[in-house]
């Protein structure tokens, strides 16, 4: 009522600020922008589907920019009202302001790393000789003056003397590429435009592959079908009009390749894949003048890569007749999958591999937690890494003449921590360790198994401060994925401390649709079994209900992007289920989400709407934006941005339009849209400290809890 109280007394011209869009004063809590209704319609296999804000599919229409324009009005203007929010927000600043440092690598006669003082809004990148001080290398903050221009890249040549990275402009997922000598950091050459999807793989210091799309014809930069990938390559000192097509185009279309060379720039190896599961796999052996390019594995049903060579003996890690995957070696002049001897057989537990110091390490997930085991070359095991914990462990890779390498560790409750490893002892010893303001002994994270609706056991972390009374009333965080192969293994949060220390509790699923459990896990939520991925997520909000973590008056359910859908799914099936939702960068219309961008490459988790009235109607009807009906709905603050081009945010605009139409209770339907910025990555300090103050003010302010 305190809420309802609030927003009644601010005035309508606050709240909107003179916008031309037509304004409501209904009963709803907060004055909402009336949006318009068109009268769009499709029809699948007979079924007419209307689409009323087909319209604000459109990023370029000014309606749409007004709507945008109208909408975080409202939303500024609730959050404004919440006491505490500056509070939370200056608490945020305090706990991020410590170094934060990248593991290093060695490149030519320097050791480069990444390092972040505090609160700048991009880190930055750092390189050392021995016995020398470090120097700036590159400075993503000097890319713009508001530091929403990132580095999403930076590879080296084999000798260390080129660079070319990467940059994001406004979070986008188009690229530029940039060459630098790395002797004076010199600019060489010309900068490469919209590049997509692509690693840098540097051929000798003549040139280098990398993989793009054509650029949209018509219709939006933003979410314009990117269809076809194609492999080039770049000679340095030509004009990028000029580079080579390797593979793709015409004459094998698919919609992601990528490229690598192994170490030794021996083999060039091709991926080409039309889904994000399942790729081709080709090599080319580059020693042999006019080689052809050779395939490997002609179908996509599983995924492939080459992770080392030794002469012609290729080492592939594969989940072909091995769901948890393996390690295989075959000679690359017969490497046809009936050729192929295990090394590393296939576990009971999800294996993913690195090489480093011509060593194998085979990183296991037990439960969702890291096992890593060192092998040599001939597939012996040498040594089982001691981690410090129960966490995860990544980054055990290093080139083949090195005799250490870094890896970091963390937990729900153990700050990201770089390691040096020797690989000839197998010993690990701290290099960096955070100076963030966590006190891990004060909490704890403990995993608990619970049934899902179908009597699957499915495993969750609940992370907490110790000694806290299982009373219902603990404001509760419920974050969750569940798709795409994506393993949720426990990570540190700085965020997450304003919820720890004020008595709350986070807790994290690892539904089917996942990797966890390996490529069996991941299929048993993809196409028409994504139901059990909303069943398993509802299953974990029931139990921390019933064991009295929490209640549906103190639960917070949240995902992004493919957990974003999640939300919307669970929210529609589930209004009843928890008091604060946060459906964020979400794939929300699920009849068309392979209509934009490079949508279309999700089929394999999602199944499309044209491929059978049985698959269309099942989307139909889990499909959040087609599933709400007017209801009481949780109180929501859907997010998005307006530069995200891989989930448009067309998607969030629809569903925040009709479920502000269809809430028909009094807690508040948001939409928070951020602006130069994406699906994500790359946003600066200063948009992830203010998007997370504004999710925890909102999230205690509908629970009533005092921060």
């Amino acid at each position: 009522m305190l809420m309802k109280a609030l927003m009644m007394c601010l005035p309508l011209a606050t709240l909107l600020g003179g916008s031309a869009i037509a304004q409501t004063t209904t009963m709803k809590t907060l004055p909402y922008p009336v949006t318009k209704k068109v009268d769009t319609v499709n029809t699948y296999f007979g079924t007419t589907v209307p689409d009323p804000y087909r319209w604000l599919e459109d990023d370029r229409a000014e309606d749409t920019k007004a709507w945008v324009q109208a909408e975080n009005k409202v939303t500024h203007a609730y959050l404004d009202q919440i006491p505490y929010r500056d509070a939370i927000r200056k608490r945020l600043e305090v706990l991020w302001n410590y170094e934060k440092f990248g593991a290093p690598q060695k490149q030519g006669e320097w050791t480069y790393f990444s390092r972040n003082s505090g609160l700048q809004s991009q880190s930055v990148i750092y390189r050392q000789k021995e016995g020398q001080e470090p120097e700036v290398f590159l400075d993503p903050n000097q890319f713009s003056k508001d530091g929403t221009t990132s580095l999403q890249g930076l590879d080296f040549t084999k000798d260390g003397s080129l660079a070319a990275y990467q940059i994001s402009e406004g979070g986008s997922d188009w690229r530029k590429v940039i060459i630098l000598k790395a002797s004076d950091k010199s600019v060489v050459g010309d900068t490469l435009l919209d590049v997509k999807f692509s690693g840098i793989a540097w051929k000798g210091n003549d040139g280098f592959y990398y993989s793009s799309y054509d650029k949209p014809k018509a219709g939006s930069q933003l979410s314009g079908m990117t269809q076809y990938h194609k492999l080039y390559y770049h000679k340095l000192g030509t004009s990028q009009s000029t580079d080579k097509l390797i593979f793709g185009g015409e004459q094998t279309p698919r919609r992601y390749i990528g490229a690598y060379l192994t170490e030794d720039e021996r083999y060039l190896v091709i991926t080409a894949a039309n889904s994000t599961t399942g790729n081709e796999l080709y090599i080319q052996d580059l020693s042999q003048p006019n080689s052809t390019i050779v395939n490997v594995v002609a179908n996509f049903d599983n995924d492939h890569i080459v992770v080392d060579n030794i002469g012609s003996k290729l080492y592939i890690y594969t989940n072909l007749y091995a769901p948890n995957h393996r390690v295989v070696t075959v000679d690359a002049a017969n490497p046809g999958v009936t050729h192929w001897k295990d090394l590393i057989a296939q576990t009971k537990n999800a294996l993913t591999v690195s090489t480093g110091g011509q060593k194998i390490f085979a990183e296991y997930l037990q439960d969702a937690t890291s096992l890593v085991l060192q092998y040599n070359m001939d597939g012996k095991l040498e040594h089982t890494v001691a981690l410090p914990g129960v966490g995860t462990a990544a980054g055990f890779g290093a080139k083949k003449e090195e005799k250490e390498l870094y890896y970091t560790f963390t937990s729900y409750v153990y700050p990201s921590t770089i390691f040096k490893y020797d690989i000839a002892s197998g010993k690990s010893t701290v290099y960096k360790k955070p100076n963030v303001q966590f006190d891990p002994s004060l909490y704890e994270s403990k995993q608990v198994f619970y049934k899902s609706k179908d009597g699957t056991k499915v495993p969750m972390i609940i992370t907490y401060k110790k000694g806290i009374v299982l009373n219902g009333h603990n404001p509760t965080m419920l974050y969750a994925y569940g798709g795409f192969g994506v393993s949720l293994t426990p990570a540190f949060s700085t965020s997450n401390i304003v919820l720890l220390e004020h008595g709350g509790i986070y807790a994290v699923p690892n539904l089917r649709g996942g990797g966890e459990y390996g490529e069996t896990w991941h299929r048993a939520g993809i196409k028409m079994k994504k139901q059990n991925v909303f069943d398993d997520f509802i299953a974990a909000a029931e139990y921390l209900i019933e064991h009295k973590y929490t209640s549906k008056d103190y639960l917070a359910i949240s995902g992004g992007s493919n957990g974003g859908l999640l939300i919307g799914a669970t929210m529609t099936q589930r209004p009843d289920l928890c008091k604060v939702a946060f459906p964020a960068v979400g794939v929300m219309d699920m009849l068309r989400y392979n209509k934009f961008t490079a949508g279309a490459g999700w089929a394999y988790d999602y199944g499309t709407a044209e491929d059978s009235e049985q698959m269309f109607n099942y989307l139909y009807h889990y499909s959040p934006y087609h599933a709400l009906k007017p209801a009481d709905y949780p109180a929501t603050m859907v997010t998005t941005a307006d530069h995200d081009d891989r989930v448009v945010p067309a998607h969030s605009f629809k569903f925040a339009a009709r479920l502000q139409e269809d809430q028909q209770g009094q807690a508040p339907v948001l939409i928070r849209i951020e602006t130069n910025a994406g699906h994500g990555a790359g946003q600066s300090t200063a948009q992830v400290i203010n998007q997370q103050a504004d999710k925890w003010a909102f999230m205690f302010y509908n629970m009533g809890v005092a921060w």
